[in-house]
C-alpha cells in the first residue's frame, strides 16, 4: 500500500508550482492533525518520501516527528513547473502575464516551465515504477495525486483541479495491487 499527503496549507497569493513558499501557521496544523490521524488509525508504512519542494519537505517534516520516520526527499513528486511564474505574487501575474491566470487547455507550457500535459507524462512515467514506493507514505502536490487519479481511473486530462477532492492535508490509499487510488481523509 502508499499512501499520498497533499502538503498543508501555504500562503496562496504567491504563484505555487516550484516556489519556496512556506506552510502557514493553519497549514502546520493541518499537517500535525493528519500526522496524528495516521498514528491513530495505525496506518503502517516503513518510511516517507517527500517532494523536495518546500512545503512539501515542511510537511514531511512535521509527519515524520510524529511517526518517528526519516524522510527521503525526490524531485519525482514536484508540483507542475510555471517556470517563470513560479514564486511570484499572482496580482503580478495578473498584470504581466494575464494569459496564464486561467489556462484551460492541457498542452499550453507555462514560459520556460511545463504544461498539464508534460506533467500528466512525467507522472505517467512515475506509476509505472511506483512500486518502489510501496509501503510508503508519499508527501506531494494536488497535480501530482490528481494525475494519478487521472491515470488510475483512465479519465481524460483535463485543468479541472478540484474534480478528486485532493484538499490541503488529505490522504489518498493507492492500492498497487488493484491499481486503486481512493481518498481515505
Amino acid at each position: 500500500m502508499i499512501y499520498l499527503i497533499r502538503h498543508g496549507l501555504d500562503d496562496e497569493s504567491y504563484i505555487g508550482g516550484h516556489s519556496n513558499v512556506d506552510l502557514t501557521e493553519f497549514g502546520i496544523k493541518q499537517v500535525e492533525n493528519t500526522g496524528i490521524w495516521l498514528k491513530g488509525n495505525n496506518i503502517k508504512v516503513s518510511r516517507i518520501y517527500t517532494s523536495d519542494i518546500k512545503r512539501a519537505v515542511t510537511s514531511s517534516n512535521i509527519i515524520g516527528k510524529i511517526l518517528n520516520l526519516d524522510i527521503i526527499k525526490t524531485s519525482e513528486l514536484r508540483e507542475l513547473d510555471k517556470g517563470l511564474l513560479t514564486g511570484l505574487k499572482k496580482e503580478v501575474v495578473m498584470d504581466k502575464y494575464p494569459e496564464y491566470v486561467s489556462i484551460d487547455k492541457v498542452d499550453v507550457k507555462y514560459p520556460s516551465g511545463e504544461s498539464m500535459l508534460d506533467l500528466y507524462n512525467r507522472i505517467k512515467v512515475l506509476l509505472k515504477n511506483i512500486d518502489k514506493y510501496d509501503n510508503s507514505l508519499l508527501v506531494t502536490h494536488r497535480g501530482v495525486i490528481n494525475m494519478i487519479y487521472v491515470l488510475l481511473n483512465n479519465d481524460e486530462l483535463t485543468v479541472d483541479k478540484e474534480k478528486y477532492g485532493v484538499e490541503h492535508a488529505s490522504v489518498h490509499e493507492l492500492n498497487l495491487e488493484k491499481r486503486k487510488i481512493r481518498r481515505i481523509k
